[in-house]
């Protein structure tokens, strides 16, 4: 039986509004929480057509004005608005400070009597329930006082595509984890009814961890008030866009549009690999067939990929592209000494003349201190001898138990201790469905065995039956040996069953491509341990949990079989 969940509501089909007018791609400069910076004043008509011709959207009108707010002013008694970061077409968008929880947050805020304010809160409603941790999240969405408002996260570390393309293409590798993490969140956000519509180089975010974010699912467009008759191929074609400007830094369509110049006209839709010399093939056709459309195709005349499912299937078919080598730093230059006065491949560097070295002693002081070192060494090779066979003659004698030499640094064959990991990050793996508690994630390493992640409430157990498992993909920082992992549990009873993998990204795809590191443990307590025969280098590790034991009501969560991880510990 599936765990609850809540229809979501499909903000492009239900907007409503009747097309009119559009604001501007142009208007908008990237901020940190991804929101456009704009001046207070109508778009083009000849920019309002380049958007809606390039996306295949509708736009609904606005009539009310923003709310007139400054900073400081506090939402709910508890968000401080800080610096408006966007005025326009009705409402406003402020980086704010949650004074509860002390941290950043991004809000929207439109007054209550707006005609998009019934679809901006359907929206927010329903990208807050799908809870995937591959999606900025939203965490609150309120009417009140007349006004209509969206908290979302804010991602200071986060450096949106915009800013990336402007810099330079990027390489193969960024260019496949970027495509692969955008389709995989869009086809899981698509499964749920839900829809972006405006999924542009300022709406994907990467973190300094390398892993790829979402921003606005559903809730930009119902802001914009934009809806399409073919949502998925609307997402899918703009998942295309991305790819196709991060492989040659040129926007696919004859208009200019984030920062990037658009292709020549009249040429129509051209390939990577003939705007830039050196693009990998199999994103150049990947980046085609989410394009292809109203006549264009793609190359080797592949069928085109016309949703994000499609997108997710070819790249399951392209060979795994692999991060680039280490680039190789030169040693520092040593500094010369009188020991060491070649050039070592240096040329035209002149060297300061050496004198000779002394000769050597040849005086009988010097042959009679010659003589005294020999006969030291003699005399020490030859009580080394003595001692060794003394020690096999005393382990013939050996009565058979075990006798332990010990020496200055310690017992002999000692191993060395395993050291513990230091984790500098985490993220929730959702291999199906949504996530159970993402915002929880770093409780499982904090130090604190009182604090916790844990999973929702399920009717069949142990066994998972409606997901093929739960779990934490945890970032080590760097590559290391990992030989061991300490699993704190908050419920015991019935069996608890964990495996350990590394992963290649904080996102990976299937468990069943992972390489499992030590064997799957099967627990009755509140903690599992599980060792590994040998080390395995990995950065990125995935704590899974495939069978989850029962427990009682706890707080918020009912009984159920339910499982939660009050601390991780990796030794290598």
């Amino acid at each position: 039986m599936a765990e609850r969940s809540t229809a979501a509501v499909d903000v492009a089909d239900n907007s409503g509004d009747e097309p009119l007018t559009a604001e501007t791609d142009k208007a908008e400069q990237a901020t940190a929480d991804g929101v456009a910076k704009t001046e207070e004043q109508d778009a083009p008509a000849q920019e309002e057509a380049a958007d809606t011709a390039e996306t295949g959207t509708h736009l609904s009108p606005a009539t009310s004005s923003p709310p007139e707010l400054h900073s400081g002013h506090k939402l709910a008694r508890r968000y401080r608005l800080e610096e408006c970061v966007t005025r326009l077409d009705g409402f406003s968008s402020w980086r704010a400070v949650d004074e509860k929880l002390r941290r950043a947050v991004g809000v929207h805020l439109l007054p209550a009597d707006h005609p998009r304010a019934r679809s901006v809160l359907a929206a927010a409603r329903s990208s807050a329930l799908l809870g995937d941790p591959r999606f900025v999240q939203v965490l609150d969405a309120v009417e009140e006082n007349e006004l209509v408002y969206v908290v979302h996260e804010w991602l200071p570390d986060a450096t949106e595509l915009t800013a990336l393309l402007a810099a330079s293409s990027l390489e193969a590798h960024d260019a496949y984890q970027m495509v692969s993490q955008v389709s995989f969140a869009m086809a899981a956000a698509h499964r749920e009814g839900l829809a972006h519509l405006r999924l542009t180089p300022s709406a994907v975010l990467r973190t300094s961890t390398g892993q790829w974010r979402i921003r606005g699912l559903a809730v930009n467009a119902a802001l914009r008030g934009i809806s399409s008759d073919t949502p998925q191929r609307t997402d899918t074609e703009a998942i295309g866009a991305l790819l196709y400007a991060s492989l040659t830094q040129r926007w696919p369509y004859e208009n200019d549009a984030y920062g990037l110049s658009g292709l020549p006209k009249g040429v129509g839709l051209i390939a990577p690999d003939q705007v830039r010399a050196g693009v990998h093939r199999g994103l150049a056709e990947l980046a085609m067939r989410a394009l292809a459309n109203d006549g264009a195709t793609a190359s080797r005349q592949e069928p085109p990929c016309t949703t994000p499912e499609d997108l997710v299937k070819a790249i399951g078919e392209m060979p795994k592209i692999r991060p680039p080598e280490p680039a190789f730093t030169a040693p520092p230059e040593y500094q010369r000494t009188t020991y060491q006065q070649g050039n070592y491949g240096r040329t035209g560097v002149a060297t300061q003349p050496v004198p000779a070295p002394p000769p050597p002693l040849q005086s009988r002081t010097g042959k009679a201190l010659k003589w005294a070192v020999s006969a030291l060494l003699i005399a020490a090779l030859g009580l080394g001898s003595w001692q060794l066979a003394d020690a096999l003659m005393d382990r013939g004698k050996d009565d058979g138990t075990d006798t332990t030499h010990t020496t200055d640094g310690g017992e002999k064959g000692e191993k060395k201790p395993a050291a513990p990991l230091a984790v500098s990050g985490a993220q929730e793996y959702v291999a199906e469905g949504s996530a159970q508690a993402a915002g929880e994630v770093g409780k499982t390493y904090d130090g604190d065995r009182s604090t916790f992640w844990r999973t929702k409430s399920f009717l069949d157990g142990p066994k998972m039956v409606i997901k093929p498992g739960v779990g934490i993909v945890y970032d080590l920082g760097s590559a290391k040996d990992v030989s061991a992992a300490t699993i704190g549990l908050r419920y015991s009873g019935d069996h608890t069953t964990v495996s350990l993998y590394a992963s290649d990204s904080l996102s990976p795809g299937a468990v069943s491509g992972l390489k499992q590191i030590g064997p799957q443990a099967k627990t009755l307590k509140d903690s599992a341990e599980i060792k590994a025969d040998k080390p395995v280098r990995t950065r990125y590790v995935l704590v899974w949990l495939t069978a989850l034991p029962h427990a009682g009501q706890d707080g918020y969560s009912g009984a159920g079989y339910k499982q939660g991880i009050t601390e991780v510990k990796f030794t290598g």
